[in-house]
């Protein structure tokens, strides 16, 4: 990252910029920085200005307690700011909770477009997200990060031997270093249901794209988005998982944010 801007709480928030053209700002979710999504900028930076950051918390930027998810829409209102005045966001996954949230809250936001947000609408899907805030929580205050890792990665799915794989690879401490922040994307996510009137009060268009190859509740979820707000797409990638392919994926965002 080699720029920064300052949040309205006074923390330093770090992004980096390329390509010219209307400013489209990438989200990026849970476990992750902003050079996760960098790699969409090279399919967007023909016809957009492409900005990726790390979001509080994580990579470069500042963390300011107490957290609160206003603070994160604060973050995106000062990233806005600084790179023009208005933009269009890509969130994925939690990620793209928070840039929805963005959008309901009122700022300067053209589109949004989404990949994948997880909202439970499974049946027991609540009861499931109150279960993992608990244990989360309680794993955090107890400063086990490691386990808050297993818990997150149990969430998504992995199988436990890939969990374990993973507790042994070299990537480990750097997921562990990054493990707090899962309460703040927990946070965004709010229950982990639909956020159905804070969706409907959306007043710009939104893309909501799924996988074909993801488990088909997240692709029923990426549905409802789409079916929930007032101007909402849905599109399936043939052959793509929730780790998207930014090749795949950007053609497909240039498309809708070049309406």
């Amino acid at each position: 990252m080699d720029k920064n801007t300052i949040s309205h709480d006074g923390t330093s928030i770090a992004y980096q910029s390329s390509g010219q053209g209307p400013a489209v700002i990438l989200v990026s979710g849970a476990m992750s920085t902003g050079a996760t999504v960098a790699p969409l900028a090279a399919p967007l930076a023909d016809r957009f200005m492409v900005v990726s950051y790390d979001r509080r918390g994580r990579g470069e930027s500042g963390d300011t307690e107490p957290y609160a998810v206003e603070r994160e829409v604060e973050d995106l209102a000062a990233l806005i700011e600084a790179v023009g005045g208005e933009a269009a966001l890509y969130g994925v996954s939690s990620g793209g909770a928070l840039a929805l949230e963005a959008a309901a809250s009122g700022l300067p936001v053209r589109q949004v477009a989404v990949y994948e947000v997880p909202f439970a609408v499974y049946e027991g899907g609540a009861k499931e997200r109150a279960e993992y805030t608990e244990r989360l929580t309680e794993a955090l205050a107890e400063g086990r990060r490691g386990d808050a890792v297993e818990l997150f990665l149990r969430l998504t799915g992995m199988a436990e031997q890939m969990i374990q794989g993973a507790r042994q690879s070299p990537m480990w401490p750097g997921l562990e270093t990054i493990a707090p922040s899962l309460a703040y994307d927990n946070a965004v996510m709010g229950d982990g249901l639909l956020p159905r009137d804070r969706l409907a009060s959306i007043g710009v268009p939104v893309l909501a794209v799924a996988g074909s190859l993801s488990p088909g509740w997240m692709r029923e979820a990426t549905r409802a988005v789409a079916q929930t707000v007032p101007e909402g797409t849905y599109r399936s990638l043939e052959g793509q998982t929730h780790m998207v392919e930014p090749d795949v994926l950007g053609p497909v965002l240039a498309e809708f944010f070049g309406e």
